[in-house]
């Protein structure tokens, strides 16, 4: 096995439902493939997740359907490690915030920023809302994009990848009552992205960014990087102490913090502060995120700058592996909107092999792509005696070509140039021709072995 470290992360998914297959068809499993190829090949791959817990996302699930939002926590948290194991989706190091150690180390981090100067306390005016008086942010702030005019929430917009809040929206109201913006001034630590601009663009000349997010990262670059506050006054979320008592960790830091001491302590579990972690994160060679298009603001502008300022120089970031959006015939896969079918859900009633295998061959790679029931149907029907190995090759593969649509299979799952459709495609052609030597395709693809 090599010596180098490669790290391999796959999304924190907020607690506010289940996975659905959106999801599993997008980094989860795309991370696993991943990992379990680059190990065939003999590297040194560690692979890290964890749980966001604290989007206000999740409370507002709880308060709409009447539930206790630390039991519905829990129980979504269960399901979606349910979901990783029936799915067989691996990791080294899986952060839970719902354990007591979780807390300190998320505070200790964002008091290192504070006290280092990097994330300079200032009185900033925010917004709360004018009939139920909550922060307006993230879930709890509704209107247009003051970019691309879509529906947003705050934060990163789904669509177009621009950071929005109250003052730069279009018909900003209260994401919970419809209530108008109301400002005040409150002292938070922000993050000013433009004291980072240097940093930043050195590791996006660096690392392999898809053209959307290139082109995501380039009109930000020209129109400024924006200033993030760190921590609201608001009503859930991680609390802080010190200097910042009365404020919450900003959800998005959390996981940006967690990502960093996850994987700290993936590469040495004895890293303990943040001297430490740093040393750690040194240690890699190769950071892969794999995610979403909707998270491309977050992991190409947002964390990277965060980790700048903890302390990290140069960042390890190779590339980001990044998926379209997956819809359920012909809508939006939707947690909040319980718009598709639940992973766990096809789980329970499919071979995983199947779903795995059928999940890397409609991915939603360099297009979006639409999952259809009949036509996972009409796919396990063609693929399940092929596996089986129970269907007789009509005509068989010539061994030279076999040769060369296994080495195709196998380069395709490499994080750089990452293809897994074309894996997929390979490795039924394989079978349907006869050829039993399918190298690693096979057991990557099935996650078997």
């Amino acid at each position: 096995m090599s010596d180098e470290i490669s790290v391999f992360t796959f999304p924190q998914p907020t607690v506010n439902g289940p996975l659905h297959v959106g999801h599993l068809s997008g980094p989860y499993l795309a991370a696993d493939l991943a990992a379990r190829a680059a190990r065939a090949r003999g590297e040194h791959v560690l692979v890290t997740s964890g749980l966001d817990v604290h989007q206000n996302y999740v409370l507002a699930r709880a308060e709409n359907e009447g539930l206790d939002p630390q039991a519905m926590t829990k129980d979504f948290r269960d399901d979606i490690l349910e979901t990783y194991d029936r799915a067989r989706i691996g990791y080294d190091r899986f952060t839970d915030p719902l354990e007591d150690s979780h807390a300190p180390v998320i505070r200790q981090l964002l008091n290192h920023l504070v006290d280092s100067g990097a994330a300079p306390l200032r009185e900033i005016t925010m917004y709360t809302c004018g009939d139920c008086n909550r922060t307006l942010h993230d879930a709890y702030l509704s209107g247009r994009c003051g970019e691309c005019e879509g529906p947003a929430a705050g934060g990163a917009c789904e669509v177009c990848g621009t950071f929005n809040h109250v003052e730069i929206m279009i018909d900003p109201c209260c994401g919970r009552c419809g209530g108008e913006p109301r400002p005040f001034q409150v002292t938070v630590p922000v993050l000013r992205l433009e004291d980072y601009r240097a940093s930043l663009t050195e590791t996006w000349i660096r690392a392999e960014l898809p053209p959307e997010v290139r082109g995501l990262v380039e009109r930000i670059r020209r129109a400024g990087l924006p200033e993030i506050p760190l921590a609201f006054p608001t009503d859930w979320g991680i609390e802080c102490d010190g200097a910042l008592t009365g404020l919450r960790v900003g959800a998005y830091t959390e996981v940006a913090l967690t990502d960093l001491y996850g994987i700290a302590r993936a590469v040495d579990p004895e890293a303990a502060d943040v001297a430490g972690y740093l040393h750690a994160i040194g240690r890699v060679s190769r950071l892969w995120h794999f995610l979403g298009l909707d998270n491309a603001f977050a992991y190409a502008v947002h964390w990277p700058a965060v980790w700048a300022a903890a302390g990290i120089d140069r960042s390890p970031l190779a590339g980001l592996v990044v998926n379209e959006f997956y819809t359920f015939e012909g809508a939006k896969f939707s947690t909040s909107r319980n718009h598709g079918i639940t992973a766990s859900e096809l789980l329970r009633t499919c071979d995983p092999s199947i779903v795995r295998l059928f999940l890397a061959w409609d991915r939603p790679d360099r297009f979006q792509s639409d999952f259809v029931q009949h036509s996972f149907d009409a796919f396990a029907e063609y693929a399940e005696p092929l596996l089986a190995g129970v269907r007789q090759a009509s005509e068989p593969l010539d061994p030279a070509l076999a040769a060369i649509e296994l080495a195709r299979g196998e380069a395709a799952l490499r994080p750089s140039g990452f293809d897994p459709p074309l894996a997929a495609r390979c490795l039924l052609t394989l079978l349907a021709g006869g050829v039993h030597n399918t190298g690693s395709l096979r057991a990557v693809l099935t996650g078997l072995g």
